[in-house]
């Protein structure tokens, strides 16, 4: 089975419950995710797994959170040339630009050589009932995805 790497930050809580709802979805389709938080690791993880996904939530006028600058840096060092991935994230449309950190992540992961399976997920704040079962449904294509891999 492929190892699917998750690697988000989260402050309230809401980007977090988005990565588990998608590891559930994953595993639902007989991947293997691991979830770590973007703070934790170096970017050169990425090189380890068969597929990746990157979440974050969007701070301030569309930015990136801080605890994800410093891995969102580091990725400008990795060749990801093959690299199945997808970006999710949380938002406010209160904000001009909804979820930009989701652009700013499908963007670098692009400019790394990865491939974009799937198009993004952007979630409104924290995830509804229906937003649930849209990230369950948004790792399971992602499994499916990643399976063709192995």
């Amino acid at each position: 089975m492929p190892k699917i790497l998750i690697v988000f930050a989260s402050m309230t809580g809401n980007t977090e419950e988005m990565a588990d709802l998608i590891a559930e979805g994953i595993t639902s389709a007989g991947g293997v995710a691991e979830l770590k938080q973007s703070m934790d690791v170096d970017a050169d993880i990425l090189l380890e797994y068969d597929a990746v996904m990157l979440g974050a939530y969007t701070w301030g006028d569309g930015e990136l959170p801080d605890e994800f600058l410093d891995f969102y840096e580091d990725m400008d060092n990795l060749d990801l040339g093959g690299k199945k991935a997808a970006v999710f994230g949380s938002g406010d449309t209160a904000y001009d630009q909804y979820a930009a950190a989701v652009d700013l992540l499908t963007n670098k992961l692009r400019e790394r050589g990865a491939e974009i399976v799937q198009e993004s997920l952007k979630i409104e704040l924290n995830p509804s009932a229906e937003d649930k079962e849209t990230c369950r449904s948004f790792g399971k294509q992602f499994a499916s995805t990643a399976v063709s891999l192995v």
